[in-house]
């Protein structure tokens, strides 16, 4: 079968298309014959080589979020799921290919109305919004600044707010015609990447950016404000970041990372396929930014790269 893999970590020229076996399920794993499969920040850091300490080696298969049909079951899996059509989450690779294995815990059931694209957009974009917006214990009524809204987390990140009750939803972006798209989905403030554009602060600040300028944004918080990182697309931040919230000490400001993978297998399962429920109802919108073959995932990584993104890339294996 067709797979796309590192074969030299770095750029997005770095991945190739390679046949490789058909995998099977292990105990505890289902095989899902793809047909969506979604292209993540995480990817785009794995195949950069800047997670190399935690092995990734070359000829690994980027790809953590797959939507698509259960065509076999491994040991200990109830045989009732082959044949339906679910999203997963396969971990931290291997969803990048015509066939992928993935843990029958993660799956959750796709309604008939929620396309795989669609599931693919919603699933692991929501879910982390959904806990990362819980773990800064954000309460409605509360204002939110959103760093990075643009892309899949963020853009979820700004509906959940608003759909929760937020009273007001600031976004950075890097266009007024990205902020136009992001009033519609939600936000009322408009800043430019810095955060820069009016002097309003905030309960809390979701931050899927991180990197060197993450410590100017504890200038955006209100006493006791919290700010979450929920992503790190432009790497850690300065060593000594934690100095600015000493430097504000008075205000009670408080900063922590959040990663799903402190959630329950049960509760992150629960609440994807809630989002899949909001969605058909009209409560959700998932923003697709391309639709590409896998044969292209060199050109969704590319585009990522050069920042030309809105919302979700998605890539569709193409069986003759």
């Amino acid at each position: 079968m067709k797979a796309v893999a590192v074969q030299a970590f770095g750029g997005p020229d770095g991945l190739a298309v390679i046949d490789v076996p058909v995998p099977e399920p292990a105990e505890g794993q289902v095989l899902i014959a793809t047909e969506a499969i979604g292209v993540g920040g995480v990817d785009a850091v794995i195949r950069s080589g800047a997670l190399a300490a935690y092995g990734f080696r070359d000829g690994h298969v980027l790809g953590g979020e797959i939507a698509g049909t259960v065509i076999a079951t491994g040991p200990g899996v109830d045989p009732k799921w082959a044949g339906q059509r679910v999203w997963a989450f396969t971990g931290v690779g291997g969803g990048y290919a015509e066939q992928a294995v993935a843990p029958a815990e993660t799956l959750v059931p796709l309604p008939a109305a929620t396309s795989a694209v669609d599931a693919v957009t919603l699933g692991s974009s929501g879910a982390v919004a959904h806990f990362g917006l819980r773990h800064a214990h954000f309460a409605a009524g509360e204002s939110v600044l959103v760093r990075g809204a643009a892309g899949g987390l963020g853009i979820m990140t700004v509906q959940l707010a608003a759909r929760a009750g937020a009273a007001a939803i600031a976004v950075t972006t890097s266009s007024p015609e990205r902020g136009d798209r992001l009033r519609e989905l939600g936000a009322t403030r408009v800043l430019d990447r810095a955060g820069e554009g009016t002097a309003d602060t905030y309960d809390v600040v979701i931050d899927v950016i991180a990197g060197p300028e993450l410590p100017s944004f504890f200038t955006k918080l209100n006493p006791n404000g919290r700010l979450v990182a929920i992503g790190a697309v432009a790497g850690d931040p300065p060593a000594d970041f934690g100095k600015q919230l000493f430097t504000a000490f008075q205000k009670s400001m408080s900063f922590a990372t959040f990663s799903a993978n402190t959630v329950p297998q049960a509760d992150r399962s629960a609440v994807t396929a809630d989002l899949f429920a909001a969605a058909n109802r009209g409560e959700l919108s998932p923003v697709v930014h391309d639709v590409l073959p896998l044969e292209q995932a060199v050109l969704a990584h590319r585009k990522m790269q050069a920042g030309e993104v809105f919302g979700r890339l998605v890539l569709t294996p193409s069986r003759s």
